[in-house]
């Protein structure tokens, strides 16, 4: 009798589930127009780990999820905790943010490495990650962000980062289009960071009408100011490298 009794109570229970699923889904279309409407506010790192221990930013410490901070239309201050799974890690300084889809609102820009495949430049909003560049393909192996902008004036967004500025000094640029990253030029022989430094030097200014990214060359004995046109990217020396007082005074058009 006992068992009867609870296939009874099953068998209610699913006819009353199916009932309220149409319900279920039809609120969640109703929020999804106010999730649109959501604009990201700010964006940190949560969560310090120790499980990928590559040091490359002065200590074994890196970051398991981002946290993403929102304003709706109605000026709601919404919070998104998206963690990574125990097989990658945020290894970096901070999230940048900057409107890399053109619709007038930002994106959160991360360097996210793989505990065995290295590190990728990734794009997230507060659902989730979008695009991201390729691991560079074996794990201790970092990348130093430069810029994001549309770094020749056709209106779409470049990201540009230091492919190991340890290594292979390589500056690499990708266009995002259509939802997606594609390499479109690259530069041997500069760099951005020393092994333990704790921030990232160099970055983006605009003196003269045109952006240009600021980097070191190989041997950090020289700036050098970088711009790009649709085909070629031009390094042109700027002056002596001491420090980073040198990166402010470029950046600074000084």
């Amino acid at each position: 009798m006992f068992q009867g009794a609870r296939r009874l109570l099953n068998v209610m229970w699913r006819r009353a589930t199916r009932r309220a699923l149409p319900v279920l889904c039809a609120g969640l279309s109703a929020l999804a127009p106010a999730a649109l409407a959501e604009t990201i506010t700010s964006a940190r790192y949560t969560e310090p780990t120790l499980r990928y221990a590559h040091g490359i930013l002065g200590d074994a410490e890196e970051w398991g999820a981002l946290e993403i901070r929102t304003s709706d239309a109605v000026a709601r201050n919404i919070t998104y905790s998206i963690r990574l799974p125990l097989t990658s890690v945020f290894e970096d300084t901070e999230p940048r943010l900057a409107d890399v889809d053109g619709d007038g609102k930002p994106e959160v820009i991360v360097v996210e490495t793989s505990v065995t495949q290295g590190a990728s430049l990734a794009i997230y909003n507060q659902r989730g990650k979008i695009t991201a560049t390729p691991y560079i393909g074996t794990r201790s192996r970092w990348l130093a962000p430069v810029a994001i902008a549309d770094l020749d004036g056709d209106g779409l967004m470049e990201l540009a980062y230091i492919d190991r500025p340890h290594l292979a000094k390589t500056l690499r640029v990708w266009r995002f289009a259509q939802g997606t990253l594609k390499e479109v030029a690259s530069l041997q022989g500069l760099t951005k960071h020393r092994i333990g430094e704790r921030d990232i030097g160099g970055g983006l200014r605009n003196c003269a009408g045109k952006p240009e990214m600021i980097v070191a060359n190989a041997d950090w004995s020289r700036l050098m100011a970088v711009s790009w046109t649709v085909t070629t990217l031009t390094a042109s020396d700027i002056g002596p490298h001491k420090n980073r007082r040198s990166f402010a005074r470029a950046l600074a058009c000084r």
